[in-house]
């Protein structure tokens, strides 16, 4: 009932289930389609194993390589992705609809410093009171906002009323 753990990374010498396949010894060099016994036999010959580097092709194609060490360096190269990989996080920028010039102008110099970074940025448009039956006037602001990131930022959501608030999602270029 109990099942061996089932292996992670590529198949060598015994795992390797095909029968013929395509051979590269560890210069590099093609030494043509071979039994997989007889490809075990001349890796061992020279202290190295049978590892499957294509399973997709027809006939897989083997290499003579050190598991160990391929492995390693597979490891290696999937950490140093992983480090160089850059989350993209969405800021929030907040206005209300009678915002001033100066106010406004500190809120876009936000805006294009996050999508420079890379970053999305939603714009929440918050009304209040009375301000609520005058939804065009945060409208003409969402699409001043709009006009003024043209050139670096598209929009992902267009503006949309929630409850009583008006939202709109950029992302850079």
């Amino acid at each position: 009932m109990m099942t061996p753990p089932v292996k992670s990374g590529p198949r060598y010498n015994t795992m390797i289930t095909s029968d013929k396949v395509r051979v590269i010894d560890h210069e590099g060099e093609n030494l043509g389609v071979m039994y997989t016994r007889q490809a075990i036999e001349q890796a061992a010959e020279v202290g190295m194993d049978l590892v499957e580097v294509s399973p997709n092709a027809d006939p897989p194609v083997c290499k003579f390589l050190d598991v160990g060490k391929y492995r390693y360096e597979a490891q290696k190269k999937a950490n140093a992705a992983r480090k160089s990989q850059k989350t993209q996080e969405i800021k929030e920028i907040k206005m209300r609809p009678n915002i001033d010039d100066h106010d406004y102008d500190t809120k876009m110099r936000n805006v294009v410093r996050f999508i420079e970074d890379g970053d999305k940025v939603k714009v929440t448009l918050r009304f209040r009171g009375r301000e609520l039956s005058h939804q065009q006037l945060g409208m003409d602001l969402l699409r001043r906002v709009q006009e003024d990131v043209a050139d670096i930022a598209k929009i992902e959501a267009y503006p949309r009323m929630e409850g009583r608030q008006m939202l709109m999602v950029l992302s850079p270029k």
